[in-house]
């Protein structure tokens, strides 16, 4: 039997070639359908469905680049198999090619529709990405609020470098918008130990405050640049107050905080009230003197003193006035340092009191307290041996009626000091022709009673009663140890004292 004849080829149809190419761009296989390709038509599903799970949901770093460039090099590639195929293969419907061509180009308003639907999700993704950033932000800021500022600061800083990304590097997002109201709260978050009046804990919060401008827009920033200051101001004065008035919880002066207050804002109201409050506080402390502690006092006066005349005025225009503090506080010290030598003189520290009183007298030649502190501190010095000659201040007396006659016997000049109704002191030359004695009995039956030896001699009128007489051996070694005795002095009675010294010690 004879073969069948070939069935003829369509006919070219360039038009429609092109509208199964058109087609096949919306993704949907739509051209390999109406020729009845269908593995081309499930293929083009297939791509299409795994391209809308690579990009679906979308987010605010969109699609891949390389799955991107993939689906369109597919897209174009589906187009130019389904035109060639389409070139001699009759459509299942339109049956004509005008009519399948104005289709293909209505159906490229779904992948247009689904670009311009992806991009609004995509901005959509992106604004909550910023805000999800922001609200990060200020969960940083609301947990350091509870924490101590040097622990907190590094929060802080993490929290203003969101707000300044989003607001420089996102000027027209949602989160860009409100990062202005966001910086007022962080200020009014940092700043909030002022708020509180805990001014000495608000001082390094605020100056970290007035370092954000160097990292922040000063455009976003607004008002806030210069928030800070007048607060920080107030913080160093009221914490420079809270160190002068309470001097042994911290710097002793509050100079640190004044200084500071000087030199950083010199012209303000808070810099004017530093010269009348160190004033005050130092009249305030002075007040003391007279009180339980005048040494303590006088110690707070001296330090007070030193600070006021080191404080910084020159900007400020106060340097006079505290110049002025600081001589002031001169007078009170020489007042506190005669009576702390009279407190511990009452108080029993001998050693302390004889110190203050030489200190005194020293520094002080002309002070009218001067000749009864030269008493007390001769007291004193007994009383280091002879605890009993302190039991009382001495007195301004002089004179007595018991004759007492001091001999030296020994190759030292000896200091006599004595105390009891009358209180004083004399000095003894040393005998040239004199020595040390072997032993203490021939000290006794030889001392002062040489008749070819030219002693020393003084003689004292004391008051009965008795009286506390120390020998202190002067010597350039300052090795003799001084003794003091007790003695009973009655009427009728004429009295003699010698000084001697042993080969191992004084006597």
């Amino acid at each position: 039997m004879p073969a069948a004849p070939p069935v003829p080829r369509e006919p070219a149809d360039p038009l429609r070639a092109v509208a199964v190419g058109v087609l096949n761009l919306s993704g949907l296989g739509i051209g390999y359908l109406l020729t009845r390709r269908w593995i081309g038509f499930a293929v083009a599903l297939i791509a299409t469905g795994v391209f809308l799970a690579s990009a679906l949901p979308a987010d605010a770093d969109g699609v891949s680049g390389g799955v991107l460039v993939a689906y369109l090099v597919f897209l174009g590639l589906a187009a130019v198999h389904g035109a060639v195929r389409g070139l001699r293969t009759r459509l299942s419907f339109p049956p004509q090619a005008p009519l399948a061509l104005l289709l293909g180009l209505v159906m490229l308003a779904v992948p247009a529709g689904a670009v311009v639907y992806y991009d609004g999700a995509k901005d959509d993704a992106t604004q909550q990405m910023l805000l999800d950033r922001l609200d990060k932000a200020d969960q940083l800021v609301q947990a350091a609020k509870a924490k101590p500022f040097e622990s907190a600061k590094p929060d802080y800083s993490s929290a203003l470098g969101s707000y300044q990304d989003l607001s420089s590097g996102h000027p027209g997002s949602k989160a860009a918008k409100q990062v202005p109201g966001r910086l007022q709260a962080f200020y009014t978050a940092v700043g909030a130990p002022y708020d509180q009046k805990k001014y000495c804990d608000a001082i390094e919060p605020l100056k970290y405050l007035r370092t954000v401008p160097d990292h922040v827009d000063r455009k976003a920033l607004g008002t806030l640049t210069g928030w800070p200051d007048d607060r920080l101001a107030t913080s160093l004065y009221e914490c420079g107050v809270t160190e002068l008035t309470q001097p042994a919880a911290g710097s002793a002066s509050g100079s640190g905080k004044f200084g500071e207050l000087l030199t950083t804002f010199p012209q303000s109201p808070q810099a004017a009230k530093v010269e009348p409050a160190v004033k005050a506080n130092i009249d305030a402390t002075a007040k003391g003197l007279g009180g339980s502690d005048p040494c303590g006092t006088t110690d707070k006066l001296r330090t007070l003193g030193s600070n006021a005349a080191s404080l910084p005025g020159d900007k400020a225009g106060v340097t006079d006035a505290l110049k002025a503090d600081s001589q002031r506080v001169d007078g009170y010290v020489q007042t506190g340092m005669y009576n702390c030598g009279l407190s511990q003189y009452r108080s029993g520290s001998f050693d302390d009191a004889l110190t203050t009183m030489k200190s005194f007298t020293g520094k002080y030649p002309h002070d009218k307290h001067r000749p009864l502190a030269l008493k007390i501190a001769i007291a004193a010095e007994i009383a280091t041996k002879v605890p009993a000659a302190g039991k009382k201040v001495p007195s301004m007396g002089s004179g007595g009626s018991i004759s007492i006659t001091f001999t030296n016997d020994s190759p030292d000049a000896v200091e006599i000091l004595y105390t009891g109704p009358v209180t004083g002191s004399f000095t003894l030359k040393g005998c040239s022709s004199c020595s040390r004695y072997s032993s203490e009995s021939l000290a006794h039956s030889l001392a002062c009673k040489a008749t070819g030896k030219h002693y020393a001699k003084k003689t004292l009128h004391l008051p009965t009663g008795t009286s506390y007489i120390m020998q202190k051996p002067i010597d350039d070694t300052d090795s003799a140890t001084p003794i003091a005795d007790t003695h009973q002095f009655r009427s009728g009675y004429i009295y003699t004292e010698c000084a001697y010294v042993l080969e191992s010690y004084s006597f």
